[in-house]
């Protein structure tokens, strides 16, 4: 209810919407048994009377005016009950008032008519006239506290200085319930924008006050919606690529006061801009999704940093810019291929991948019936036995690929343990068409098929006649955007390129995806007839797999269109390779809880550890050696979780601002499990310039829950009215008369003159 509405209420009511809401209803007056019958026939006359009346009146008009007298008579009976509202109010001086102060950075956007929140807060708190403290301090015993991300007691509002690095209303709340929980606690006032950006919630600090009975009285500063802004939302960025690798991100943007405009979106690394993208910005609430490419040409944990230039107006300009931390790692990432024959798939994949410094394609070849090839593998020792029929053995690479090999080739713990590379060691599996692929290859209802993230159907034709299927390949919606698709210096060139590729073969027919499996590239007969799958992936556990239902990729190659020099065929399949494996992690795994943490602030470090199989290991001994950007170095040991198998953690205070490098060792029994390295970002935090409008919906759902109001700056002039009416604290019972309200003898009157009125009109007066 606005302010006017409400002292309209006030004038009719006699007092203001919020006390009826504390209060209770109660009589005065207790009449006797001898009144009560007096007034039953005092009211019984002129009912009485109006049906003797002569019989010139209609039986309408009798009800009528009896209806108007008993009325009137019903509310001076009212009066005569005195009615009266019920409230507990706080005794003076006998309770504590909390007055909770938002100092974060936040408050100082001046979306007030140009003023500051944080210099509204201080008008409305009364730095210099004392404004409403002078109210409230004749009240309660006031307790002045600041907060942000912490929370602190201050002795008043001129201690503040609204340069907190985030906002944290769940732990404020509790720690001001928690200090002064041995005191009569009557409220707290909490004046904030409500941009609250923490990780915790608010409900069990809700529950936790509403248990109390501590009204929580919320003045919330700010706009709902800024006039002129632009925003970056969500950028979501894989947290390693190989060296090389092209990138692809989508960016959303929304803004304010400008729609329609071009702007730049821009990709800066190490000051240099990598990437640029010219964006049509939307319409006021709408959301942009802006695709952007680009290299993570140099190895090492790179600091990608998205901006589009403030705005001529801006409100914010903090909110134009994100930052994404991506380690770039200069490894070669070890794939197994097994293919099942000869064929020029396999020539041509290889000689795809033979320049990648990143890529290491380990070829098992079956040549003829049981005459197998080895190709680039490591030592004599390397697969000599044939397909891997361990754990240990299969889970050294990193991607498995298999060709035109039967399903039958393999054992069932073979097949079973194929699924397990991907599910629990977090490896990539990739199958390829060919006459001992997918359903035609017996693969349904395997452990294989379980994990693909295609529908086998079982092959309609046996032997040697399968269907050849022509197939002109396109990439889907999702594949226009994917790094995995991409075969062209920007995302407009990639399109164009695909367009232009010749046709492909297929005898995999593969026409459904699972749910949850994304299409990446589907197949357009050239007779007609609803597409097939050319390219599909999902995740399977810890890792992902990728299926490619096509024989002879070879052609974009090798097509009499396709010109000598071109290296779609070659870029396709990095790309490919290189996304498959990109996401695979080691027998110790590091990570943080944050990427970008503030300084003074302490991050959650958690590390995995595996043994040689990737099961799961217990007891280590686990290490972190934290390198900061100084130089110095420090050890800290990380302890086993107990909850989760093979987890382990520990809290890192961060001191310094730059890159910290996190390099954990792991042992058990003085053996080496492995190592790994994680990095964590300290720097200044900008989230509180995002979603930064005053956000009403939290603030009242605080003031509701616990019992309080919420107040804007142009209604908190009632806050030390409505305060003193609670059931917290020290309180007394306060009996407040209604039955002289205004509204109760307008109604009178009203129906007096309304039975007059209608008797002169029916000739009776």
């Amino acid at each position: 209810m606005d302010a006017a509405l409400e002292a309209l209420f006030g004038f009719f009511f006699k007092y203001r919407p919020f006390v009826f809401e504390k209060g209770t209803l109660a009589l005065g007056a207790s009449l006797p048994l001898v009144v009560v019958l007096v007034g039953l026939a005092v009211v019984a006359v002129p009912l009485l009377s109006y049906l003797r009346v002569p019989g010139q009146l209609r039986r309408r008009d009798r009800a009528i005016l009896a209806t108007l007298r008993l009325g009137a008579l019903a509310v001076l009976l009212i009066i005569l009950l005195r009615p009266m509202l019920v409230v507990a109010t706080v005794v003076p001086q006998q309770n504590f008032l909390a007055v909770l102060v938002d100092d974060s950075r936040s408050m100082q956007i001046a979306d007030l008519d140009g003023r500051q929140r944080g210099e509204v807060a201080r008008e409305l708190l009364g730095e210099e006239d004392r404004g409403i403290m002078d109210e409230l301090a004749a009240r309660f015993k006031l307790r002045f506290f600041r907060f942000d991300a912490t929370t602190e007691r201050v002795t008043g509002i001129t201690d503040l200085g609204f340069g907190g690095p985030r906002t944290d209303l769940s732990q404020a709340l509790e720690q001001v319930r928690q200090e002064l929980e041995p005191v009569p606690l009557a409220g707290v006032v909490v004046v904030t924008d409500g941009a609250d950006n923490s990780a915790g919630g608010l409900t069990e600090s809700l529950l936790r006050l509403k248990a109390s009975e501590v009204p929580v009285y919320t003045v919330g500063l700010g706009r709902a919606r800024f006039q002129r802004d632009v925003s970056l939302g969500r950028v979501e960025t894989p947290r390693s690529v190989l060296e090389g690798s092209t990138v692809v991100v989508e960016v959303h943007v929304t803004q304010s006061g400008f729609g329609g405009r071009r702007v730049p979106l821009q990709v800066e690394s190490e000051g240099r801009i990598v990437s640029s993208e010219e964006v049509v910005l939307p319409d006021n609430g709408e959301t942009a999704t802006v695709p952007i490419q680009f290299p993570a040409s140099e190895p090492g944990p790179r600091l990608f940093r998205f901006h589009i230039p403030p705005q001529p107006g801006e409100l914010v300009a903090e909110n134009n810019t994100r930052e994404a931390l991506i380690v770039v790692e200069d490894a070669r990432q070890k794939i197994l291929y097994f293919e099942g024959e000869p064929r020029f798939e396999l020539k041509f994949i290889r000689r795809a991948v033979a320049e990648d410094e990143n890529l290491r394609v380990v070829v098992f070849l079956r040549e003829a019936e049981n005459v197998f090839r080895r190709l680039d593998v490591d030592d004599a020792e390397e697969l000599a036995t044939g397909f891997p029929t361990t754990r240990e053995e299969l889970f050294t690479y990193r991607g498995l690929i298999l060709g035109s090999v039967e399903a039958s080739f393999f054992t069932q713990d073979q097949l079973r343990m194929i699924a397990e590379f991907v599910s629990e060691r977090g490896g990539g599996l990739l199958m390829l068409g060919g006459r001992r692929s997918f359903a035609e290859g017996g693969y349904a209802g395997t452990a294989v098929a379980d994990a693909l993230p295609v529908v086998l159907e079982r092959p309609t034709m046996e032997g040697t006649d399968r269907l050849v299927t022509e197939l002109k390949v396109e990439p889907t919606p999702v594949g226009l955007l994917h790094p995995a698709t991409q075969i062209a210096a920007t995302l407009d060139a990639s399109t164009a390129r695909w367009a232009e590729l010749p046709s492909l073969t297929s005898v995999n027919p593969i026409r459904e995806v699972k749910p949850g499996a994304s299409t990446l590239l589907r197949g357009v007969l050239t007779d007609g007839g609803d597409p097939l799958v050319v390219l599909a992936y999902q995740r399977y556990g810890r890792g992902r797999t990728l299926a490619l239902p096509v024989q002879d990729s070879w052609l974009w190659q090798m097509h009499a269109e396709v010109a000598l020099d071109d290296l779609t065929h070659e870029r396709f399949w990095q790309q490919l390779l290189r996304w498959l494996v990109s996401s695979v992690p080691d027998r110790v795994s590091v990570s943080a809880s944050q990427d970008r943490v503030a300084i003074g602030s302490s991050v959650t470090l958690s590390a995995e550890v595996a043994d040689s199989a990737y099961l799961r290991v217990n007891g280590a001994d686990v290490v972190a050696t934290v390198q900061t950007p100084s130089g110095t170095a420090r050890e800290v040991g990380l302890e086993w979780t107990v909850e989760t198998d093979g987890t382990y953690q520990a809290q890192l205070a961060m001191e310094e601002r730059g890159l910290h490098s996190v390099r954990v060792l792991a042992r058990q029994g003085g053996t080496l499990l492995g190592e790994n390295s994680g990095f964590v970002h300290v720097a200044d935090p900008v989230d509180e310039y995002f979603d930064a409008e005053l956000r009403r919906e939290l603030l009242e759902r605080i003031a509701s829950e616990t019992g309080g109001r919420f107040y804007t700056a142009a209604t908190v002039g009632t806050l030390p009215d409505d305060v003193q009416y609670t059931e917290s604290g020290t309180t007394v019972r306060e009996e407040n008369d209604l039955w002289d309200m205004p509204i109760i003898f307008l109604f009178l009157v009203c129906l007096v003159a309304a039975e007059w009125g209608y008797r002169r009109v029916r000739g009776l007066a």
